[in-house]
């Protein structure tokens, strides 16, 4: 099955999710009712000391994983056949405990919020039943003229 990246972005090279970045952390999202789920397992070379995943890489996996949630919400509320090209506008990471590497990793991201070209989405991350990590952030289509505008 394919990931909503793969689906709609197959050539994007952004280091978290993009399928295309031969060094990237390749997140692969998937819609489950109104969630975004992701599974996503770290490397060694992803620690930030022994045993635990480096904090800049649960960033950057909940901002990834959310920009798709926000992007696949706003393609639907606007009956776009394929999704606006989105970016973070903000987003507030909370490391609640160390996130092991040795397990796979379960990423939820959820709608809370949206207005025209914006969505606000809460994510979290969970590794052996616990939440080590939450994120809430701001995500706006771009218009022509924006670097991101028609990346994918």
């Amino acid at each position: 099955m394919k990931s909503v990246q793969e689906a709609y972005a197959p050539q994007n090279r952004c280091f978290g999710c993009g399928p295309s970045n031969p060094k990237g952390l390749h997140i692969r999202s998937f819609e489950n009712g109104d969630e975004l789920v992701a599974d996503w397992t770290p490397e060694p070379h992803h620690l930030a000391f022994e045993g635990i995943l480096n904090g800049g890489i649960c960033g950057a996996l909940l901002d990834c994983h959310s920009n798709w949630a926000a992007t696949l919400h706003l393609m639907r509320a606007k009956k776009m056949e394929t999704p606006p090209c989105t970016v973070t506008a903000d987003f507030h990471v909370v490391l609640k405990r160390p996130t092991p590497i040795d397990t796979t990793l379960h990423l939820r991201a959820r709608i809370v919020e949206s207005a025209g070209d914006k969505a606000v989405v809460e994510a979290s991350i969970e590794a052996n039943g616990k939440v080590t990590a939450t994120c809430r952030g701001t995500f706006v289509a771009v218009k022509e003229g924006h670097p991101a505008y028609h990346r994918w």
